[in-house]
């Protein structure tokens, strides 16, 4: 996309906590997420020793280091300049020699080399308002391959608006106290007032429309968070 004074800024939207270095210090700790479910997802269409993927909102790598144990080629990229600053680190701590760490966002990534075979993506579309994130599900699909795989997880609300409140309610009376075990009410209130988490019945159209043709969905009982695959016409 070019550069324009009217295009989104992600960066200023990234999330004053993604942009401190000692939080992201311990984001990985916090966030308990294990790659590995994803991974073999992946293996199943063809993930494999020949294959590029891309990492948009990478974070510290978690994904990313894991996939790249079965690829050729993987890029990571993140808005956050210390995000990739400690995906580098980790990268370089286990030897990863064909991960490439860079910083951009959904809206500013512009791929080099062979079109990728993947892309995913996890808990970050959400940074953007629904009409950023039609245009940049529009941009994911221009990069990847036809017959290419998207996998997207991210907080989605799969109810009706007259669902939500108890929706809501519910999620964050299930949230933990202590913030070292996870997300707080506090942290998740405050994504809800300053993030743009979407309805799943309006995000599948926006995939749809950009050439997407949704091969899997599925939600969570909790009704906020949803995962897809995609296949790329």
């Amino acid at each position: 996309m070019q550069t324009h004074g009217w295009l989104f800024d992600e960066l200023a939207h990234a999330g004053d906590e993604h942009l401190d270095p000692a939080y992201v210090q311990g984001y990985d700790r916090k966030a308990l997420f294990d790659p590995t479910p994803d991974v073999e997802l992946l293996i199943g269409p063809g993930l494999g020793n020949e294959i590029t993927l891309v990492d948009l909102g990478a974070g510290t790598g978690e994904f990313a280091l894991a996939a790249a144990r079965n690829c050729r080629r993987v890029v990571a990229a993140d808005i956050s300049e210390p995000m990739v600053e400690a995906l580098q680190a980790k990268a370089a701590r286990a030897g990863c020699e064909n991960l490439e760490a860079v910083r951009a966002g959904f809206l500013t990534y512009e791929h080099e080399g062979d079109r990728p075979d993947f892309i995913y993506s996890r808990n970050a579309l959400h940074h953007l308002p629904d009409f950023w994130k039609g245009l940049a599900l529009e941009r994911v699909a221009e990069v990847l391959r036809p017959g290419g795989v998207l996998r997207l997880r991210y907080l989605i609300f799969s109810c009706g608006p007259e669902e939500s409140e108890d929706v809501i309610e519910a999620w964050l009376r299930a949230a933990p106290a202590d913030a070292e075990e996870g997300w707080t009410r506090l942290e998740l209130e405050t994504h809800l007032r300053r993030e743009f988490s979407t309805f799943s019945w309006l995000l599948e159209p926006m995939l749809q429309r950009a050439g997407f043709e949704i091969r899997d969905a599925a939600y969570s009982e909790s009704k906020v968070f949803a995962s897809y695959v995609c296949v790329r016409s």
